[in-house]
């Protein structure tokens, strides 16, 4: 047998993902675009809907409330992607709700000032008012390093060996909204994860007109089928004797969103009343705008790939993290309940419909804020028991997550200190923030637990987040263990192409700003 010759043993690097149908800056038919623009709009709801569900009624707010809350952030997530993709990175995400600012918040809700407040809908509008007054402080975070272009130069520390754990761990730090979620109502949980997978990867090629529906619709396909049967048992009486978190988690009617959504409310600025600032509030809620721009950034890279974009250059990123703390500037004066990070599992979806179009995104935009508007309508949307969303994420958040492995191609990974880099960093990512959680749930606070509850807030939140954790470790060690002989073993050289705009000839078509608007803002 004749010797494999070398090109048939190894796989050249690539910084554009192979297969996919459409690139950012190609788009499909009109009536495809809409229809993944209206997948990318349902597959927002989950978060957008958890984290009001969540943190409203420990504010004593009533299911009115909750459903203003769902509604105002839909309406600013559509805001903040039309920003993000005209104006921003340019990249094909969806800006969605925070679980990065879930730590902070509930301190400020545990406020003694405000739990001695008796009237629960009193408590709800001053526990809401204190929050807003808190992003708006801590928006000037990114707005500041976004725009003096101070984070574009953080980034120039990073190599692409630094980013693999960020970006993988973006997916999977995430893997408590996962199976542990399908696991709460496994009869429509393993169903939903099971015909997501047939439809977008075992029933691919199966065409209708040239276009592979089941495939590009997989989410929407399986979502309305497993959704109807959840809706069956909840009629049949299935669930009618099950311990009460059971049918929170498999039932279709619990969620009290329809009844309690009006039919036409338009979200405003200052709807809740006047802000109120309070300097500790605001100091943790910092921290939740750092985690979030470290998040949005493996994320960013995340998006490029599986967009078939270059890596977005440093400027880039930065311009995207300022409006990105614009967009935190807007959750604070609506009063969204959360600040604002790229959504994991809409980038994931990019790669399950091989479609990274740029106006997907933007149409599912309009999407979000039509519906935020005509409330009955949104809630039926928003009614999808959250179990179904979570077996999505099962594959969503992988694919992310190895979209940040892939970046291993760039690296030498028969080098020890490469190993010895990614290895600490991915489990120190993946341990760290599990022993805060740990540690949390029995004690009831977390391991940072000092009279200064600004000092509490800012490092509970920080290392809760893995990729926050594995970027601190990771881009430590890059620079400092062997850096100065190590330049082509990080993937350097591969990486300097990509650093500056005009590095590459690609970036013009990728991302420059529409409208001509270049003239005013060049490029650096």
């Amino acid at each position: 047998m004749a010797e494999p010759k070398p090109e048939e043993i190894s796989h050249p690097p690539m910084d554009q993902l192979q297969g996919l149908e459409y690139c950012i800056d190609s788009n499909p038919s009109w009536g495809e675009a809409i229809a993944l623009g209206f997948q990318h709009y349902i597959l927002a709801l989950g978060t957008a809907v958890m984290i009001p569900s969540f943190l409203v009624p420990l504010m004593g707010g009533t299911d009115d409330d909750k459903v203003r809350v769902v509604q105002t952030l839909l309406f600013v997530e559509g805001i903040n992607t039309l920003l993000q993709t005209l104006f921003g990175t340019r990249l094909p995400t969806v800006i969605g709700g925070s679980y990065a600012f879930m730590v902070p918040i509930i301190s400020i809700i545990h406020d003694t000032t405000l739990l001695s407040i008796e009237d629960n809908h009193m408590r709800f509008l001053y526990t809401m008012r204190a929050v807003q007054g808190a992003l708006i402080v801590a928006s000037s975070i990114q707005i500041i390093l976004g725009y003096s272009q101070m984070w574009a130069i953080c980034t120039r520390f990073f190599s692409p060996l630094g980013m693999i754990p960020v970006i993988a761990l973006v997916g999977f730090g995430l893997f408590d909204k996962g199976f542990p979620v399908v696991g709460r109502c496994v009869e429509i949980g393993i169903p939903m994860l099971f015909l997501f997978i047939a439809f977008s990867q075992y029933l691919k090629n199966f065409l209708t007109k040239q276009l592979p529906i089941l495939e590009r619709f997989a989410l929407v396909i399986s979502i309305t089928v497993i959704w109807a049967y959840a809706h069956l048992l909840t009629k049949s009486g299935a669930y009618k004797h099950r311990p009460e978190l059971t049918q929170l988690n498999c039932r279709t009617d619990k969620a009290n969103l329809i009844s309690s959504a009006p039919w036409i409310k338009i979200p405003y600025p200052l709807q809740w009343g006047a802000p109120t600032f309070d300097a500790g509030h605001a100091f943790g809620m910092m921290a939740a705008v750092l985690v979030s721009l470290i998040e949005s950034t493996g994320s960013y890279k995340a998006a490029a790939r599986l967009a078939s974009a270059t890596p977005p250059p440093a400027h880039i990123l930065s311009r995207g993290i300022g409006w990105q703390g614009i967009g935190i500037l807007l959750d604070g004066l609506f009063g969204t309940l959360t600040g604002s990070t790229v959504s994991v599992e809409n980038v994931g979806l990019l790669g399950s419909t091989r479609v990274g179009s740029r106006r997907v995104i933007q149409i599912s935009a309009g999407f979000m804020i039509f519906f935020s508007i005509l409330g009955k309508f949104g809630a039926l949307f928003a009614s999808i028991p959250f179990t179904i969303f979570a077996a999505v994420y099962c594959v969503l958040f992988g694919i992310v997550a190895s979209v940040g492995l892939s970046f291993m191609q760039f690296t030498n990974m028969n080098s020890m200190r490469n190993l010895f880099i990614i290895g600490v960093a991915m489990f120190l990512g993946l341990s760290v923030p599990e022993y805060y959680r740990e540690y949390t749930a029995k004690a009831l606070h977390g391991p940072a637990h000092t009279r200064a509850v600004w000092f509490n807030d800012f490092l509970n939140t920080i290392f809760f987040s893995s990729p926050t954790v594995a970027l601190i470790v990771a881009v430590l060690l890059d620079n400092t263990l062997d850096y100065k002989d190590s330049a082509r073993d990080r993937g350097m050289p591969w990486w300097a192409n990509f650093r500056t705009f005009k590095g590459d000839g690609r970036s013009e078509e990728f991302y420059s700003l529409p409208f001509n608007l270049n003239r005013f803002f060049p490029p650096s």
